[in-house]
């Protein structure tokens, strides 16, 4: 994968814009398809809501958001409604997130973030737009990726180094299994792979995670079974290949390449 932009000359008089075509040009010149590997991601037309690349291959849809600085806990996004709507839908695009360096003209960091991982908890409601405001009312939302766990982000190109094929498609393939969940199981589980990588070991202990008890009590207050529903959950990630149970009360994650 070539990190470097081809395009020499500014087609923009806003660097902006210009550089909108840059990065956009070279994901659909280098980049490959997370979900099976091939490298034909085609552009839609412009303006299209939400989805900007779409893999010829397997149809797996993406959007593409770029900008210089390393993207914070907090990115700005489209309309609300929209977005929501989209949440439960099989096009919602998986989001590609894209630092670019302008003095070395090329791409610093590339990570994808699967579709799977967008539930209605990371999705934040921006207020409306004021009344004087072009598009008064206008309602638009934030994706919130401080609430996306490790295992939702994953890398393609990482401080300037490109990372192994092999290991983006594992690491890809290790969730898939969250597709198959409904929205709200979905919550649940990716609240506890947080709860887990939080921990800080491949092998942790039941009441490791049992320590995250009042903090899934905010989240879930309708829910007076916690430790119940962490039991729960984990037995599903281990029957997802997602940890492996070693003995009572004892798992251990299992690693990507």
């Amino acid at each position: 994968m070539r990190l470097g932009f081809e395009e020499a000359q500014t087609p923009y008089e806003s660097p902006s814009q210009s550089a909108r075509v840059w990065t956009e040009t070279w994901v659909r010149r280098e980049v490959y398809c997370p979900n099976c590997g091939q490298a034909n991601l085609e552009k839609f037309p412009n303006n299209r809501p939400l989805a900007d690349f779409s893999c010829l291959s397997c149809s797996e849809e993406y959007e593409l958001k770029s900008q210089k600085n390393k993207f914070g806990s907090r990115l700005a996004d489209g309309a609300f409604r929209s977005k929501c709507e989209r949440l439960a839908a099989k096009n919602n695009p998986n989001l590609l997130l894209l630092n670019y360096d302008l003095k070395q003209f090329g791409v610093t960091n590339l990570f994808v973030v699967p579709k799977h991982f967008f539930v209605r908890d990371i999705i934040e409601r921006r207020n409306p737009l004021a009344p004087t405001a072009r598009r008064a009312g206008w309602t638009g939302s934030n994706i919130l990726l401080d609430k996306v766990p490790d295992a939702g982000k994953i890398f393609l190109v990482q401080n300037g180094v490109t990372l192994s094929k092999e290991a983006v498609l594992s690491k890809w393939k290790k969730t898939l299994f969250l597709r198959r969940q409904g929205l709200e199981a979905r919550g649940w589980l990716i609240e506890v792979m947080k709860c887990v990588e939080s921990i800080g070991r491949k092998e942790f202990r039941l009441s490791d995670v049992y320590a995250f008890e009042s903090e899934l009590r905010v989240l879930y207050p309708n829910n007076h079974h916690i430790k119940q529903k962490i039991r729960q959950q984990l037995q599903v990630l281990r029957n997802q290949g997602y940890l492996d149970f070693t003995s009572r009360g004892h798992y251990r994650l299992r690693s990507t390449y």
